[in-house]
Parts: C-alpha cells; sequence; structure tokens
C-alpha cells in the first residue's frame, strides 16, 4: 500500500509533508505534489502533516479521488523529487477546500 495526494494539494501545495518523508518519495510538480508510489514505505508520517488533508492511504482514498492513484504515478515520472519545505503559494489558503480543482493542474 502507498499513500496517495489527491485533489486538494492542486494550488495548495504546501511542502509541509516531504520533510517528514524518510524515503524521499514527493516530486513536486508546478501546483501539485505527487507520492512515487515505489518508494512510499507506507509509513504514515506525511498524512497529519498535510494542512490541506489532501493525502491519504491508499485503501483510504475517496471513491471520487480513486483517478489520483494512477495519477500519482504518472506525474512522479517526469517531475523532480523534493525534500525539503517551501513556502507554500501566497494565495493557499483561497484554494484550500475549494472543489474541482483538477482542471487545474499543471503538468
Amino acid at each position: 500500500m502507498t499513500f496517495v495526494v489527491t485533489e486538494n494539494c492542486i494550488k495548495c501545495k504546501y511542502t509541509d509533508c516531504v520533510e517528514v518523508c524518510p524515503v524521499d518519495c514527493f516530486h513536486e510538480g508546478p501546483n501539485f505534489l505527487a507520492i512515487d508510489p515505489d518508494e512510499c514505505i507506507d509509513c504514515a508520517r506525511c498524512e497529519p502533516e498535510c494542512p490541506a488533508e489532501a493525502i491519504f492511504a491508499e485503501d483510504d482514498v475517496p471513491k471520487e479521488q480513486q483517478l489520483f492513484i494512477a495519477l500519482n504515478a504518472e506525474l512522479c515520472a517526469g517531475w523532480p523529487v523534493i525534500t525539503v519545505q517551501k513556502p507554500a503559494p501566497p494565495d493557499a489558503a483561497e484554494w484550500d477546500g475549494k472543489p474541482d480543482k483538477l482542471k487545474l493542474l499543471e503538468r
């Protein structure tokens, strides 16, 4: 099992989660983070660190967010690893909790 970053991360992109990851499985895109399922060791350290509550254990990903399981794996293939926390975008709090953000995902 792995952990999965879901839709609420889009345009929030808080990076609190990356510093607690012992295996550096997070990858950074322009406005989203993704977890590499081949690297994740299911330690669960990242989930409580996400201010946007966008990280779920694979078995707990909400039904309407299931596509993010495959999307995380796909995006990790082309995005660099991120290991150090960065400031959140200035408007992150405004985007937190907004629905239908998938169309805003930048690759």
